[in-house]
């Protein structure tokens, strides 16, 4: 015999930002007289601890079996009560929750009378659906402890170590020949001072050091199938091309010669190549997008022939850490004359370019000397749609890349330290030097004299050449707001573009993950404050700028909340997943195969035969796992016979004809 249903409903002040506008005693009072419920209370701060021992309370003592709970939206505290009803001995799905602040109050706030009325109708539907509840399991899943880590940069690198040192296997994949990411052509990281390399070789070294980490550099994602706790991934990995035995010598006699992207193309390299002193690994690596099967010349020997092999294997793990980066914006040919005047550069391109030089050498650039340098802000941020140029997708990087400001202001403070004599001149929006210490630069290029100027994003500055023969080879030409829009014309050697962060271009891991990008086109977290670095996927984590612009630090921090998430999905061995998945009624379903046309998943649902009766037919079969409880088979279904559980059509229905009473009705239910 079915239990006797006793519904609690609960509607919460929220500290007032849902009784400010709802009459939440009246809403109470409405509720307490709906059938099957045995108490209705108001509550200043549910999520409270004195709430939720209320609604434990209630639950003990008087044997409320169904909680419904008017409150916050369900995304910041819908675990915080299930929790609560569990500690009370009932069954965590057998509550509802209903966001009375975000769907009600915060909307309405101007017609109290109605907001009122609405709250009671959400209300109402809230306990229809709570008649149909059935207690619910999680899905557990065995767990693979073991997970990978796309991207050898800093984020990958330090989510690597931050798993190993738990106990947990890592296979740490680098689609280059050598780690280290974009960390390794800085010279100098703020706010410390310290040597970038310095700091990243000292965690490579422990990275590569671990007995936990496999770590394969020139590899790629190729195929991914499973899900949380046991995905299959498919790696391929390309050969260095050479040996230890070989490779210097190799090196030396190779003549071909390209673009050196370390430096970002003012100097050259070989073929065969080391970026920097002090990679890892230490063993140079063939470049075989550029190289072309030309023969090198060994010791006047037989001319050799270096070929690729490149090998596919296979690895199982439990959760995949995606920490891709980002890449430095590229203007366009012509934005602020870059490309077409050799004058104009960006602001990595002068880090390398101080980088090369020798101790004591003058400042120079294209044979001439510099002696009156501007660094112009937000190239590639903070475009301005109807104003910007789009790019090839059609959209503008409207967002702020957070990190150019104290770039460019510690660059302009490195350049009056290295060049007394040097006139700096920064156009800037807005100065957005938000991190600890990072003003100390601001004020630092007011002390050595850097000249401010603040230009408005729908009139950006103006870079033309100087005409023939004028002091110096490029004009600028700006409104300044500090000076009531005075219009200036300031002539400079060298223009420097702090350009911003742009995602990187990973569309087909994108696809294979079935992950989403936001509106910026990072990678998109599930919630930037409650689930910051997961996303909507289960087991597939995010680090570092794949996610976002950010700078070192917070790359380092983001990683390690992508290792602890790792850790608490994977640390026990097993995976518990939520229940709200597609549910199969085998009586009801005669294997149309309508549900699998509909659904998106791979491997989520699927038909299969069976024997019954001495006779084959087919039903349809889910794989909770798989299953992402969209709802699509549901639609798609000409039997009824595939429902969500959690949110059954049975439950949609009762929840549409109480939204759909009369007030009346309701009040004298």
């Amino acid at each position: 015999m079915p239990e006797k249903l006793k519904i609690g409903v609960y509607t919460c002040y929220c500290g007032g930002n849902i009784s400010h506008t709802v009459k939440c005693e009246q809403v109470a009072k409405v509720m307490e007289s709906q059938p099957d419920v045995v108490i209705s209370r108001t509550n200043m701060s549910l999520c409270s601890d004195a709430g939720q021992s209320q609604i434990e309370q209630d639950i003990k003592e008087l044997g409320v079996n169904r909680v419904v709970i008017g409150a916050c939206a369900p995304s910041l505290h819908e675990q915080t009560f299930r929790g609560t009803v569990m500690r009370a001995g009932l069954n965590p799905f057998l509550y509802h929750h209903i966001g009375l602040r975000e769907q009600d109050s915060w909307v309405h706030t101007c017609d109290c009378d109605g907001a009122t009325c609405k709250a009671m109708h959400l209300m109402a539907a809230g306990i229809a659906k709570a008649r149909h509840l059935q207690p619910l399991e999680p899905i557990r899943l065995e767990a693979e402890k073991q997970a990978l880590v796309i991207g050898g940069g800093v984020a990958g690198l330090r989510a690597a170590l931050d798993i190993a040192r738990q106990g947990l296997r890592v296979v740490l994949i680098e689609k280059s020949p050598f780690i280290g990411g974009r960390m390794a052509q800085l010279e100098a990281v703020f706010p410390t001072g310290e040597k970038a390399r310095d700091l990243l070789c000292d965690l490579v070294k422990k990275v590569a050091g671990h007995p936990n980490i496999k770590l394969y550099t020139q590899a790629e994602v190729t195929g991914v199938t499973g899900y949380v706790g046991n995905y299959g991934v498919r790696i391929l990995q390309h050969s260095r091309g050479v040996s230890a035995e070989d490779a210097q010598a190799l090196m030396t006699a190779c003549k071909k010669e390209v673009p050196d992207e370390f430096n970002y193309g003012l100097s050259q390299r070989k073929v065969i190549y080391q970026p920097f002193e002090g990679c890892y690994p230490q063993l140079p690596a063939v470049d075989w997008e550029n190289y072309q099967g030309e023969p090198i010349s060994l010791n006047g020997g037989q001319p050799i022939v270096l070929e690729d092999a490149p090998q596919t294997f296979d690895v199982s793990v439990g959760a995949i850490v995606v920490a891709t980066g980002f890449d430095p914006y590229e203007p366009r040919q012509g934005e602020y004359s870059y490309g077409e005047l050799k004058e104009v550069v960006t602001l990595p391109q002068l880090i390398r370019h101080l980088a090369l030089m020798k101790s004591g050498e003058a400042l120079t650039w294209n044979g001439h000397p510099v002696r009156d340098v501007a660094l112009i802000h937000c190239v590639g941020s903070r475009e301005i749609e109807g104003v910007d140029e789009p790019h090839e997708d059609g959209q503008v990087n409207n967002y702020c890349s957070r990190v150019c400001c104290t770039a460019s202001l510690h660059m302009a403070v490195e350049l009056h330290e290295k060049f007394p004599a040097l006139n700096i001149y920064e156009l800037y929006q807005d100065i957005r030097t938000y991190g600890r210490g990072h003003e100390d630069y601001y004020r630092g290029a007011l002390d050595g004299g850097v000249r401010f100027v603040r230009y408005s994003g729908e009139e950006r500055p103006q870079v033309t050449p100087a005409p023939t023969g004028d002091t110096h080879p490029v004009l600028l030409r700006v409104k300044d707001s500090l000076t009531y829009n005075e219009e200036l014309e300031i002539p400079v050697d060298l223009v420097v573009l702090a350009v911003g962060m742009v995602p990187r271009q990973i569309d087909d891991l994108v696809n294979m993950l079935k992950v989403s990008r936001g509106t910026d086109r990072f990678l998109l977290e599930v919630h930037p404050k409650l689930r910051p670095v997961e996303t909507a996927v289960n087991g597939v984590i995010l680090a570092g700028t794949a996610q976002g612009p950010m700078n070192i630090q917070e790359s380092l921090s983001a990683a390690s909340a992508a290792a602890a998430k790792v850790l608490t999905l994977l640390g026990r061995g097993k995976v518990e997943l939520p229940p709200f998945v597609a549910a199969v009624d085998a009586e009801k379903c005669n294997g149309t195969g309508a549900c699998v046309e509909a659904c998106q998943y791979d491997g989520a649902i699927a038909l299969q035969t069976f024997t019954e009766n001495g006779k084959e037919i087919k039903r349809a079969v889910v794989t909770p796992a798989n299953c992402v409880g969209c709802g699509a088979c549901v639609a798609a279904c000409p039997n009824r016979a595939i429902d969500v559980q959690g949110w059954t059509l049975s439950q949609y229905e009762a929840m549409v004809d109480a939204i759909g009473m009369n007030i009346v009705d309701l009040v004298e239910a």
